[in-house]
């Protein structure tokens, strides 16, 4: 089901030309949309780096998400606002999280696999709901301000400011996701993709591959949840939920998983498709659904799947 049409750094560019011009034009209320599609995009891409390039299908992703943010957020309120201790401390957090369930989940393959990712997102969800003298509950920590977003002189308060900053991280990350999984270490997960028995035959140490991988797709994923609770100003369970994990598994496969690019497509079409759908029904959760099974059943490839098998048809026409 994977594809691998690579993103090269031109296809960035456009992407941040494109982003750029949007802003300009549109209110700031689009601009904050897009700054949460981008934000949303950074979580895809650190999930496909299991998904799509390391053959591992967790269903527990918004865990590290949502670690990353509850712990920016409650070392803003109690310990430091500046911004770049709380984004080391999130990140931190988030890849510390992601090396403990990786210990746990690497134990299992397959369907099990699945389940104890699952299990394990439901028990941090559990504990940011539960534990209310820490995460104040289920009505979650507010009053996350970004003043305090400060580099070389240029401050962030502002939504376009923040669009911008959001903009430099997320081309920043994107392109370290690139280098990563280019390199002999990238080409490596995607042999155990296709193979674990013949890599373990090579030489390799699968299952340290593996937990590498959880720790560097967690530590993005954890840098996405900082971003996110300074874009909202607020955090609650809902962030670490089976829901959020769905919806970001959701965007890798409408956009094609192990292609880089797809997942970037995937964020942004989900994204702004919650946002049109809310505004007519509470039904969201429904479609989301119905869209998983339509895209799964007619284009499991995602779209940049369909897209290079227009290619290779020659525009539409005969093989």
């Amino acid at each position: 089901m994977y594809t691998r049409t690579p993103v090269n750094l031109a296809q960035l560019a456009l992407l941040a030309a494109a982003l750029l011009i949007a802003s300009k034009a549109l209110s700031p209320y689009w601009v904050g949309l897009m700054t949460e599609a981008m934000i949303w995009a950074l979580f895809a891409l650190s999930l496909d780096i299991l998904l799509g390039h390391t053959g591992l299908p967790s269903l527990g992703h918004a865990a590290y998400y949502g670690m990353g943010a509850y712990a920016a957020a409650i070392w803003f309120l109690r310990v430091d606002s500046g911004f770049w201790a709380c984004l080391a401390v999130g990140t931190g957090a988030a890849t510390l999280l992601a090396a403990l369930y990786g210990l746990l989940a690497l134990r299992t393959v397959g369907v099990y696999f699945l389940m104890i990712t699952l299990a394990l997102a439901q028990v941090l969800w559990a504990i940011f709901y539960s534990w209310r003298s820490v995460t104040n509950g289920d009505d979650g920590i507010r009053d996350i301000n970004r003043d305090n977003i400060e580099f070389v002189g240029l401050r962030f308060g502002e939504t376009g400011d923040y669009f911008l900053f959001v903009l430099g991280v997320f081309l920043l990350a994107a392109v370290a996701i690139l280098v990563i999984l280019r390199s002999p270490f990238g080409y490596t997960l995607r042999g155990i993709r296709e193979s674990a028995e013949r890599m373990e035959a090579l030489g390799y140490n699968v299952w340290l591959y593996k937990l590498l991988a959880f720790l560097v797709s967690g530590a993005f994923a954890g840098l996405a949840g900082v971003l996110l609770v300074f874009n909202r100003n607020y955090v609650s369970p809902e962030a670490a939920g089976v829901v959020v994990s769905a919806e970001v598994m959701l965007m890798i496969i409408l956009g094609g998983a192990g292609t880089l690019f797809g997942p970037v497509i995937g964020a942004f079409a989900i994204v702004f498709l919650s946002h049109w759908v809310s505004s007519i029904t509470e039904r969201w959760n429904l479609i989301l659904g119905v869209i998983y099974v339509l895209v799964v059943v007619f284009a499991p490839q995602g779209v940049t799947g369909l897209a290079a098998r227009w290619r290779r048809l020659g525009g539409g026409g005969p093989a």
